[in-house]
C-alpha cells in the first residue's frame, strides 16, 4: 500500500478540488500501482477531513452494482462511499447547478435502517429485518478528477473513482416509502425523464439481483475496518440505470409507478 503521508496528500488534493470546483489528474496515472485498498484508504482520509470541517455522516452509497458496469471497469464487486447530511435534498427541490462541476444523475432505491448492520456474515435477510423502509431516490454523481486524461486519452480506473468517494455528490429522496417485505424489490422499475423526455429505464433486479444484496455486501465490506452501518443511516443501494449528464436548467423526474416519483431541477 501507499505510505500514510502519500495517502493524506492525495486526500488533501481531492478536498481542494471539491472546494475549488477544479479537476485534478487521476491518481492511477501518477501512482501506477495504486490499488483498491489504497483507494479506500484515501477515501477514509478524505472523510476524516470532512468530519473535521463539521460535516456529518448520514449514510453510505453503493456503486457499480450491475454486471455491465463491473465488466466495463474490470472488477467483480461493487464500490462504496459516504453520504453527508449536506448532500440530501427534498423531493422537487431546486438544486444549485454551480455546486457541481460535471454532474450526472442515476435512479436508485434508498434503504433507511432501523437497526445496525454488522459484518462479516451479514445476509439479505439481516438487511430486510434491519430496514425500516425503502424509498425511491436519485443520486447525483460528481467527479473531482478527469474522467479521461487530457494528455494520454486514457480513462480513469475504478481505483480513482473509489478514492473520489465513489463519485458521490448529492441525492434526492421521494416517492412512496414502503416496508421491505411489502414488495418484490427485484421487479420495481423506473422511467427517468429529462425535461419531459424519457432518458433511461431500468429494473431494480439489475442491482445484484436484489437491491438488499448490495446492503449486505457493504456491511461485510466494512467489517475488516471495524466499521458498520448504523441505525438511522440512509443507504443508496445502487443504480439500475446508466448515468445521465446534467445541464443547467434540466428538470429530472423518475416515475416508479406504484411507488411514486421523485424529481429535481438544476438552477
Amino acid at each position: 500500500m501507499l505510505d500514510t503521508a502519500t495517502i493524506e496528500r492525495l486526500a488533501t488534493r481531492l478536498d481542494e478540488a471539491e472546494r475549488t470546483k477544479t479537476l485534478i489528474t487521476m491518481f492511477s496515472k501518477d501512482h501506477p500501482d495504486f490499488s483498491i485498498e489504497d483507494a479506500y484508504a484515501v477515501q477514509r482520509a478524505w472523510t476524516r477531513l470532512q468530519l473535521g470541517r463539521g460535516r456529518v455522516i448520514k449514510g453510505h452509497k453503493i456503486g457499480l452494482t450491475s454486471k455491465a458496469m463491473q465488466n466495463a471497469v474490470g472488477i467483480s464487486e461493487p464500490d462504496y462511499g459516504v453520504l453527508f447530511a449536506d448532500m440530501f435534498y427534498a423531493d422537487a427541490t431546486p438544486i444549485p447547478f454551480d455546486r457541481f462541476h460535471a454532474p450526472r444523475i442515476e435512479v436508485e432505491l434508498a434503504f433507511v435502517l432501523k437497526a445496525p448492520l454488522r459484518g462479516p456474515d451479514c445476509t439479505i435477510f439481516d438487511v430486510l429485518n434491519a430496514t425500516d423502509y425503502v424509498t425511491p431516490a436519485l443520486e447525483i454523481l460528481e467527479t473531482r478528477m478527469h474522467r479521461v486524461d487530457p494528455e494520454t486519452g486514457k480513462a480513469r480506473k475504478v481505483m480513482d473513482t473509489i478514492s473520489d468517494n465513489a463519485a458521490n455528490a448529492a441525492l434526492v429522496l421521494g416517492g412512496r416509502p414502503f416496508r421491505p417485505m411489502d414488495a418484490d424489490m427485484r421487479w420495481i422499475g423506473a422511467l427517468l425523464f429529462r425535461n419531459g423526455e424519457v432518458e433511461e429505464t431500468g429494473l431494480a433486479a439489475g442491482v445484484l439481483n436484489h437491491p438488499a444484496n448490495g446492503i449486505a455486501w457493504l456491511a461485510n465490506r466494512l467489517a475488516p475496518h471495524e466499521e458498520h452501518l448504523a441505525a438511522g443511516e440512509v443507504v443508496l443501494a445502487g443504480s439500475f440505470t446508466r448515468p445521465v449528464d446534467i445541464r443547467r436548467g434540466d428538470t429530472f423526474h423518475a416515475d416508479y409507478g406504484a411507488f411514486g416519483s421523485v424529481s429535481c431541477q438544476f438552477v
